[in-house]
């Protein structure tokens, strides 16, 4: 408790060399509690109220903040037209790209579409040569049941 006395004299004493006060308030079952005071100092020096003045700047500080910002601008425009163009190269290599697919796609679609074509044109060739045969086959019998029949007719007679 003594240290802690001691070192709270020589706490005040710091503080009034360094212009704040250090108050010690009523001692707590938690321990001790302080309150640190600030000493008042000119409050325009700290804060002031108007804006600090700006200092003049020659002709050729103005040009030179001038001329910084027209590079400013000249890069900026040049990096948004760099973007730009690649945007648009992109756009016409996935224009070309889905064509090329199109293209692809019509041509398998044209090759299946002839292939399907070609199938059925033979089937149906083979099916009229089919129903050929079988037509000439019962012209053939038709023509010998005429053939049995005038012969039978004919030695009836």
């Amino acid at each position: 408790m003594r240290d802690r006395l001691i070192h709270l004299q020589c706490t005040l004493k710091m503080a009034a060399a360094e212009e704040f006060l250090v108050k010690e308030l009523d001692k707590r079952a938690s321990g001790q509690a302080f309150e640190v005071i600030l000493a008042s100092s000119d409050p325009k020096g700290e804060f002031p109220l108007s804006p600090p003045k700006k200092k003049e700047m020659s002709l050729e500080e103005i040009q030179r903040k001038l001329a910084a910002a027209e590079e400013r601008r000249k890069n900026h425009e040049a990096e948004v037209l760099k973007h730009l163009a690649e945007k648009r190269e992109h756009e016409k290599e996935v224009l070309q790209k889905a064509m090329e697919e199109n293209n692809n796609f019509s041509k398998i679609a044209e090759e299946k579409l002839n292939q399907k074509m070609e199938a059925n044109k033979e089937n149906r060739t083979a099916l009229l040569a089919a129903m050929n045969d079988k037509f000439k086959e019962k012209d053939k019998k038709l023509e010998e049941v005429r053939k049995n029949k005038e012969t039978k007719e004919g030695t009836e007679d």
